[in-house]
């Protein structure tokens, strides 16, 4: 049985964590819980122990609790310390490595993966301590099942909502998934880069991100462990993946530098070819009608750079490429240029395809090239998350 240790926070959002419990329950988990002072605010240790079928803790000095189980004991018998609702204040405390509480001693001292699903005011999640918090936590390989957008308990609407409980257990199912990926680190790039002209204006390539998030989610529900840099996107994060933002064609390529190594490399992402040289002072009208003159610069190519046989190259890479004439022709050209092992190649010349929700492929290999119908792109990327599969069997 795999053996869970939820850490309650306090919030209105700790009522959803009995639901959570629950769940992860009749799903075969064994769950031991921990309750925080605030989180007793909002729910009773009497409902946790009633759920769990096991004794809840809360008191870090608590000579009974610590003859039956050591804080470090109880923080490295589970296989997986989960946090939900994970609180502003327990994030900030993860991120400095405060330990004041049974909560924060527990976090610092385990030595098993975590994953934390953050609850809180819009203003408090999108505030910069906290992006600056979560990002750390990401780097240091924590797992995060985002919040959603919504209506709170505060009146107030946006993104910081705890997300709901199955999706949490999604989240844990795919950290346990047994599948042929397991054992094995995928980097996924997605979405677009924006390459700054001035502090207002930017390029960038046409990209939802909804196919490059959908490839790391289907990675994920086969055992891999995920990394996903992505651009700047409005599609939520996959559960059980660990998320890396960037801005920019270089930071995404220090990114999944930063990443390796890695057994699989999907390059999903529109990265944009060009960047402004200097992106200085925003670019005003001078009234004689002449546009302003750009100087391009070529960005770092993402896709050959990880193709390159070095000690540190994946065993499998894989590229992406939108064409709208000759798809065959010039994703097969692409991909000797490239390097890559295996080839995506779609139309997407007034097809929908980018920003829509299906997609057409045609997919290249060193054993030849086969059309895949039109479909879903969730359904794909499990078509595709598959084929990786069978190649590392």
């Amino acid at each position: 049985m795999r053996k869970l240790l939820l850490i309650v926070t306090g919030g209105i959002a700790a009522y959803k964590a009995l639901e959570l419990v629950r769940l992860a329950t009749k799903a075969g988990y064994g769950v031991t819980a921990v309750l925080t002072k605030a989180g007793a605010q909002f729910v009773t240790p009497l409902s946790l122990q009633a759920l769990t079928g096991s004794k809840v803790y809360q008191e870090l000095f608590s000579l009974t609790d610590e003859s039956e189980m050591g804080h470090i004991e109880l923080s490295r018998a589970a296989d997986l310390v989960v946090v939900a609702p994970a609180t502003a204040d327990i994030l900030a405390k993860m991120t400095a490595g405060l330990a004041d509480d049974l909560a924060s001693t527990l976090l610092l001292a385990t030595d098993k993966p975590v994953l934390v699903a953050p609850a809180m005011n819009v203003r408090m999640w999108e505030h910069a301590a906290t992006q600056a918090n979560m990002a750390t936590l990401a780097k240091r390989g924590v797992l995060v099942v985002p919040p959603d957008e919504g209506p709170m308990a505060c009146g107030e609407y946006g993104p910081g909502r705890l997300t709901e409980p199955p999706a949490i257990l999604a989240a844990i199912k795919a950290f346990f998934a047994d599948g042929p990926l397991k054992g094995l680190h995928a980097i996924v790039t997605s979405g677009p880069t924006h390459e700054p002209i001035d502090p207002v204006r930017y390029l960038a390539n046409r990209s939802s991100g909804k196919q490059g998030h959908a490839i790391a989610a289907a990675l994920a529900a086969l055992g891999a462990r995920v990394t996903l840099v992505s651009g700047p996107v409005n599609v939520r994060d996959p559960a059980g993946v660990r998320m890396v933002r960037v801005e920019t064609a270089r930071e995404m390529r220090d990114a999944v530098r930063a990443a390796l190594p890695a057994d699989i490399a999907v390059c999903a992402a529109a990265v944009a070819d060009w960047r402004v040289e200097e992106a200085g002072q925003k670019i005003k009208k001078d009234g004689s009608g002449q546009p302003p003159a750009l100087r391009l610069t070529e960005n770092p190519d993402i896709l050959a750079e990880i193709s390159q046989p070095a000690p540190s190259r994946p065993r499998l890479v894989i590229g992406f490429a939108a064409e709208t004439e000759k798809l065959a022709e010039h994703a097969a050209a692409k991909r000797a240029r490239k390097g890559c092992d295996w080839l995506v190649a779609n139309d997407v010349g007034g097809t929908g395809i980018m920003g829509g929700d299906e997609n057409e492929i045609l997919l290249l290999t060193p054993n030849g090239s086969e059309a895949w119908d039109k479909m879903d792109k969730t359904a794909l990327a499990r078509k595709l998350a598959a084929r990786i599969g069978e190649f590392f069997a």
